[in-house]
């Protein structure tokens, strides 16, 4: 384990927020309390988070699935004659097709690209979640020994993916010191989960509308992403009637190009991250700090 040299804390004191409930670390007291929607998750962050709030690649709206085509083929994931067949034929509704528009849905079909990696488009594409730890480490040793282990290439060539990496997260979130240093009450969580299946159970209750804050909130999309794509948040953002403040501009750092950025008013910013994916700061991670840094201090990108 190794420090991180562009972690948030050292500009911030950050609330690791696990939610919707039950995910992470959260627990519910009763059974009732543990179902949840969009909804009523947003109200319970909503509770937390008074002051702003930062949106990485962000889950907004219903119909942003509709903006993967136009992603796919600004990156060149698509061929020409195919892309103007998807808008002749769909005429933008790529997500709730009419069946009997039979043109269209041969072109979707058509489209889903196969071997790419939706978080990030450049990477190699791996399973998307990792394997459960027993099943790359047999019975639970010390983390010592799982980190040397993790180390050796030549004991662990599988570990070559980005995601073959979260399998350390496993371990650490279930040692009993890590838990101990976390102040996690005993007996509220089982085996931790990355992502639990709670997560993918949420039913989408419609758009999401941020209430206005007084201080800053963000939108930061990796410009790789293909799972949400910039241009989703882009159109997001557009429905929510924000003028525009400060017009699309370049963002540097260390005088190199970063991405481009556009200010809205309701302290709305909008800034892509070149070269990253669905988390952008995992990708990213000294572009983004100094991006955290000028937001925070009320400074332009």
């Amino acid at each position: 384990m190794i420090l991180n040299p562009y972690s948030w804390t050292k500009v911030a004191s950050i609330i690791f927020l696990d939610f919707p409930v039950g995910i992470g670390f959260s627990y519910a007291r009763t059974p009732a309390a543990l179902q949840s929607s969009d909804l009523q998750a947003s109200d319970h962050a909503y509770q937390v988070l008074r002051k702003g709030y930062i949106l990485g690649n962000p889950s907004t709206f219903e119909g942003e699935k509709n903006y993967e085509i136009p992603f796919a083929y600004g990156m060149g994931l698509i061929s020409d004659e195919l892309y103007e067949s998807l808008k002749a034929n769909c005429k933008g509704e790529y997500l709730n097709i009419d069946p009997s528009n039979t043109l269209c849905l041969q072109d979707v079909q058509t489209f889903h690209p196969q071997g790419i990696n939706n978080p990030h488009i450049l990477e190699p594409k791996c399973k998307r979640y990792s394997p459960r730890p027993h099943q790359l480490f047999g019975q639970r040793r010390s983390l010592d020994e799982k980190f040397h282990e993790l180390n050796n290439l030549q004991q662990l060539p599988a570990l070559k993916c980005r995601t073959d990496w979260y399998k350390l997260s496993y371990h650490w979130a279930d040692d009993g010191q890590v838990r101990d240093a976390l102040n996690i009450r005993k007996g509220t969580i089982g085996k931790w989960e990355r992502c639990a299946t709670l997560c993918w159970k949420l039913a989408f209750g419609g758009e999401m509308r941020p209430p206005i804050f007084d201080e800053l909130n963000t939108s930061v999309p990796g410009d790789h992403d293909k799972a949400v794509t910039f241009q989703s948040t882009k159109a997001w953002i557009k429905s929510l009637n924000y003028y525009v403040i400060n017009d699309w501009r370049p963002w540097t750092v260390d005088n190199q190009v970063a991405c481009y950025t556009r200010s809205y008013s309701n302290w709305m910013t909008f800034a892509t991250v070149k070269g990253a994916g669905h988390t952008a700061p995992e990708y990213k991670p000294r572009e983004c700090l100094a991006m955290l840094k000028r937001w925070m201090s009320y400074k332009p990108l």
